[in-house]
């Protein structure tokens, strides 16, 4: 296989570009091409391609976010837009392709597959940590990092105002990230979309601790936790202790990736790269289970539902002293 293209079309995770780099590196060795595809699927739509010729591999491995950028596609939804875009990778001659993102950029890779025939291989990078068939997703380690460095921050004005923080951390749909950052920063409560809102818990736990003296506490909330906008008002009314909330927002997603989640972009990639001189009949996914790295279908992973480890919530449980 001398030609091979690479895409990252959904939302970007440090690491993302050492990955990228991996690629490039191990095509140039052997003397093959490259051909990143910008801004998602829809470059493929527009024949937007990225030109790696002057670009060395090694200045972007450590470098965050992602050079081919990334654009959001609902359209690519459509059977129409797919066939353009297998049409047009055809036509540049692209005889495998890595897809760098999570669950909507394999649904993507898998269309391509079926209307193009070339074959597809995905490296699943979220800072989420949601993806189904790996233990851990390229930029999850260095988001979690962030989020711990601005919650030790905040729990330094929690402490000198006597206040109680609500900490939002990224998760729409799941918890990983909160019950990860959660933990590590002694929280004194985690809320994640997976576990019943145990606020009344929450509250007497909060209420028993002041009665001790204790009025600041750091509650870890994931953003797609069902009701997150009254919970900051409901506990100040119920504890009668001043609450703010405080939302971490996208600079979780921004930054340095770790060694950890340059690792793992590095041994995702090169594993990637090896599948896809096989030409793969069926589209796969490189994954991480334990310590060795995996091959999973990619339909498996897109069906499929990761749980989240609910031993670690019961130890969070545990650790802290409102429950």
């Amino acid at each position: 296989m001398k030609k091979i293209g690479i895409v990252t079309p959904g939302g970007d995770a440090p690491g993302m570009n050492t990955a990228i780099g991996t690629v490039l590196r191990l095509c140039r060795n052997e003397t093959g091409q490259l051909i990143g595809i910008n801004d998602g699927y829809s470059g493929l739509i527009k024949e937007d391609y990225f030109d790696f010729s002057r670009t060395r591999s090694d200045t972007i491995m450590g470098v965050s976010g992602t050079i081919l950028h990334s654009a959001r596609m609902p359209s690519f939804k459509e059977e129409k837009v797919v066939k353009e875009a297998a049409k047009n990778l055809l036509k540049e001659k692209i005889e495998g392709l890595i897809v760098i993102g999570g669950d909507g950029s394999f649904k993507g890779a898998m269309s391509l597959n079926k209307h193009s025939g070339v074959p597809v291989v995905g490296i699943p990078a979220s800072i989420d940590n949601d993806i189904y068939g790996t233990d851990e997703t390229i930029g999850f380690d260095t988001a979690c990092n962030t989020a711990l460095e601005a919650i030790n921050k905040i729990k330094d004005t929690a402490i000198s105002f006597e206040r109680i923080f609500v900490v939002e951390v990224m998760g729409k749909k799941r918890g990983f990230l909160a019950l990860e950052v959660g933990i590590v920063s002694g929280a004194d409560a985690i809320l994640i979309p997976e576990v019943e809102l145990p606020i009344s818990e929450i509250v007497e736990g909060l209420k028993r601790e002041k009665g001790k003296g204790q009025n600041d506490a750091i509650i870890v909330m994931a953003e797609g936790v069902e009701g997150k906008e009254k919970i900051p008002s409901l506990i100040e009314e119920k504890t009668k202790c001043s609450t703010r909330k405080s939302s971490l927002g996208y600079i979780q997603r921004g930054g340095a990736p770790t060694r950890r989640s340059r690792m793992l972009a590095v041994e995702f990639a090169s594993h990637a790269y090896e599948l896809i001189k096989t030409s793969p009949t069926r589209p796969v996914m490189v994954g991480l289970h334990g310590e060795e790295i995996t091959t999973m279908d990619l339909e498996q992973s897109v069906t499929g539902h990761k749980e989240i480890d609910f031993e670690r919530y019961k130890l969070h449980r545990l650790l802290s002293n409102i429950y």
